[in-house]
């Protein structure tokens, strides 16, 4: 310890006169502490320095001579390389006698400190990522925003590093904020000997928390804004929600009832499943103007999620939207909370090895999402059908001959990467089939949420799996054909014959050809864009009958239609000029396939798609057809 510091801390001068949390220790025996075995960090909230916000890190003692400190590049649950260190910037290490130490950035994620056995602590500034949200491709639920004494939304992974070496020990956070602003967190605040975690200084506040290793700090984003929050509690839960809106439109209180009876009713279809005391719910509304939030959804934690959505949305839909995007984050309590791997629980940011089950992290949680609602009365089964047809058509958007346990381990890369979104597709339709059969297998006594219950006994947050043993012991639990199904479908390539699984409750499934545009499904296009050429061209998944009478096939470029030149520059005139077409007409294209220009020739029809749909039969073969029904849309 420095002199310097040590007369500074002696005279309790510092931190009593002063709201400097960012280069000043808090008090001796928190630094002697610290400097045993854990991190202190300190956030200052009150002065931004051009949109940014200072952050002080003072780690454990570093026994090498060069440092290395880290901001992650990928967190878990976006499944993506975001490269969240090159929102920091002027990173300052400075020694045991306040001399400076060299620091080289070797990444965009990584800083060297050079004589490191002298570091005290470092300095550095965070851009937040609302501002920009058109140069990268930050989710913006996983993103950070900072105004000045009005909103900050802290996803602690964009803001926060860790020294190597050191992810498993203690992490404390000293956040210097206004007084007037309101945390919303499911963060554990702490307090040392020396303040409050509500100590106001000038008309500030130092709010500390703490966490047991850096994941638990990461794993809490917090919302700090005008009081706009509502707790509550729903069958011994604490729920916290919190609201911005910028506008003020939106109060917590408008979407109480929402959010109380959409968890009553997981609640109660989760039965005796207990995961959590505490879910808090950070709703952070968009003005959707250029420097402010533009993806929309949610992401996940352990007992949190940030959702983004808009605040323009009408409060029906935005009700309808809550509980369609907060139940499937709700239910991440099931997995990856209780029930995840090795690669999750020491999920290693800056050099990331993915698990092989985003079937069930994302697949079995959105099927839950969807199901619950139906057995709990919420709707009814006919629009269950419904959503399930709807994820079977987009499914197709994507390659159904990929395996799910493959695309899961290389979901960083290509061609895995662009296929991510089928977790939420066909990943929930693996979950549906795997119910069904795990009731056709048991008379209906069990399904695959008792499935899912049994491993987490097993299990649980602190005892994580062995990524190859997961489904060996999922079948060893189970019956023969869900091993099968496992074999073909998720670790093999096999599609899946949805009309066999739905046969066993009763369920007729099959397709019909019905209208749709010539280059847009309901907004869903047929076409792409390659930003990087310009180019437009046929989307491979699925054609509708007119590009297919056209002769046209995945992957052609478009280059002209009837002398117009088209491509990403005026593609919006391609679905305006198509508008125009008549039936019967006739259509000169000129196209680009395997690197040779080609001219088509057709005619204008009404384009059609395959559509699937799924009635309940009149008849059955068997009772039992209804029976296993009941258990699935009802429960046992």
């Amino acid at each position: 310890m420095s002199t310097k510091n040590l007369v500074s801390l002696l005279l309790g001068f510092l931190v009593l006169a002063s709201c400097d949390v960012i280069n000043k220790p808090l008090n001796l025996s928190a630094y002697k502490s610290q400097k045993n075995n854990l991190n202190r960090s300190s956030i200052d909230l009150v002065t931004l320095d051009n949109d940014r916000i200072k952050v002080r890190l003072q780690p454990a003692p570093i026994l090498e001579q060069k440092a290395i400190f880290y901001i992650p590049e990928t967190i878990p649950g976006t499944y993506s390389d975001d490269d969240y260190g090159k929102f920091i910037d002027s990173v300052v290490a400075y020694g045991s006698f306040g001399q400076t130490l060299r620091v080289n950035r070797t990444s965009d994620n990584t800083w060297e400190i050079d004589n490191a056995r002298t570091l005290d602590y470092i300095t550095y500034y965070v851009n937040d990522t609302f501002d920009t949200e058109q140069t990268h491709s930050i989710f913006s639920p996983a993103g950070t925003n900072f105004e000045e004494g009005k909103q900050y939304l802290l996803n602690l992974h964009g803001i926060l590093g860790y020294f190597k070496g050191q992810l498993d020990i203690p992490y404390y956070v000293d956040i210097n904020t206004p007084q007037e602003l309101e945390a919303v967190t499911s963060l554990p605040r702490f307090s040392d000997s020396l303040y409050t975690p509500k100590k106001f200084i000038n008309e500030q506040r130092i709010d500390t928390y703490k966490g047991d290793r850096y994941f638990d700090i990461v794993d809490n984003p917090i919302l700090y804004n005008s009081p706009n929050k509502e707790i509550f509690q729903v069958d011994g839960i604490t729920i916290e929600l919190g609201i911005y809106s910028p506008n003020q439109i939106i109060k917590a209180s408008q979407l109480k009832s929402t959010i109380e009876r959409m968890i009553k009713a997981q609640k109660k279809y989760l039965g005796s499943f207990d995961a959590t005391e505490k879910y808090t719910i950070l709703l952070y509304l968009t003005s959707l103007d250029t420097n402010d939030a533009q993806g929309l959804g949610a992401l996940e934690h352990h007992n949190s999620t940030v959702v983004v959505l808009p605040e323009l949305m009408p409060l029906e839909e935005l009700d309808a939207a809550m509980v369609d995007i907060v139940s499937h984050e709700f239910f991440h309590i099931i997995t990856p909370l209780n029930l995840h791997s090795t690669e999750i629980h020491k999920f290693k940011y800056n050099d990331p090895e993915m698990s092989k089950h985003l079937w069930m992290y994302e697949g079995i949680t959105e099927y839950f999402a969807q199901h619950f609602q139906v057995q709990q009365g919420l709707i009814s089964p006919e629009t269950f059908y419904e959503i399930i047809v709807q994820k079977i058509n987009n499914a197709k958007g994507y390659q159904d001959v990929l395996s799910f346990t493959k695309m899961s381990e290389n979901i960083l890369q290509e061609p895995y990467a662009s296929n991510y979104g089928n977790v939420y597709e066909k990943g929930a339709l693996i979950g549906m089939c795997l119910d069904i059969l795990m009731r056709k297998n048991s008379n209906g006594e069990r399904g695959i949420l008792d499935v899912m219950k049994q491993l987490t006994y097993t299990y649980g947050t602190n005892r994580p799996f062995e990524d190859d043993a997961l489904i060996p012991q999922i079948t060893k639990l189970t019956y023969p054909e869900i091993g099968e199904f496992f074999t073909n479908h998720v670790i093999g390539s096999v599609p899946i014959d949805y009309k066999d699984i739905f046969d066993s409750v009763g369920l007729e499934y099959s397709t019909e050809l019905v209208s749709t545009g010539y280059f847009l499904d309901e907004m869903k296009p047929f076409i792409g864009a390659n930003s990087a050429t310009n180019e437009i061209y046929i989307l491979p998944s699925v054609l509708n009958t007119f590009l297919e009478s056209l002769g046209l096939l995945g992957n052609d470029i478009i280059k002209s239609i009837d002398g117009k030149e088209y491509s990403l520059n005026n593609v919006n005139d391609l679905i305006i000029d198509s508008n125009n077409w008549v039936v019967g007409d006739t259509l000169n294209i000129t196209i680009t396939r395997d690197e040779k220009e080609m001219e088509l020739e057709g005619t204008v029809i009404q384009p059609q798609i395959e559509r699937p749909i799924l009635k309940e039969n009149i008849t059955y073969n068997d009772n039992l057809q209804l029976l296993l029904r009941k258990s699935w849309l009802e429960g046992n």
